[in-house]
Parts: structure tokens; sequence; C-alpha cells
């Protein structure tokens, strides 16, 4: 078992970042990846950026320069820095834990962009 406690949501103006993080706890030699997803009202889930265990990245298109993944070995921490936000990236975002062939969510945390 995984556990994934996320924080750093909040309400922020348009241009302006926020840095979300996920510390996880459990059976954490397991893991393969981590990543982040978001889910805006009335929308399906959908990925924003994953990390391998051995340091690879993958963003979505729409946050490409925008959003960097990282994390912290030693703390057991996956951080996402999201600069230049726009009001579209207003959503829930859940960190993921995929430990094989297990699938680990977050409780989500809201990020809202708006003036």
């Amino acid at each position: 078992q995984v556990q994934l406690v996320e924080s750093g949501g909040g309400l922020v103006q348009p241009g302006g970042s926020l840095r979300l993080s996920c510390a996880a706890s459990g059976s954490i030699f397991s893991i393969y990846a981590m990543g982040w997803y978001r889910q805006a009202p009335g929308k399906q889930r959908e990925l924003v950026a994953t990390i391998t265990s051995g340091g690879s990245t993958n963003y979505a298109d729409s946050v490409k320069g925008r959003f960097t993944i990282s994390r912290d070995n030693a703390k057991n921490t996956v951080y996402l820095q999201m600069n230049s936000l726009k009001p579209e990236d207003t959503a829930v975002y859940y960190c993921n834990a995929f430990a094989p062939p297990h699938d680990y969510w977050g409780q989500g945390t809201q990020v809202t962009v708006s003036s």
C-alpha cells in the first residue's frame, strides 16, 4: 500500500505561480512513477505530468514550458511547480503513484486561477 498526501493548492491570479507537493509513505520501494493529474468540472481527469524513478519526465502539451515536475527522494516527495497559470488550469489536482500493477491516488487539492 502507498499513501499520498497532497498540499499547496489555492487561489491565484492569472499569471501567478503555485507549487504542489505530494508526500508518499508506505511501500514506496514499489513505486515506478509518480505524477499529477487534474480534473476540471464536467471534464475527465487528465494527465498533467509524470516522473519515473529514473527521473524521466512527461508533460501534457497544455502545460509544457509552464509546469515543472520534480522529486526529492530523501523526502519521498514529488512537486509540481506551476508558473504562468491560466484560468483553464483551474481544477482539482490529484497526485498519483504507479506501483505495478497498482495505481494509488491522493485526495486531491483545488487549484483556482481567477482574478
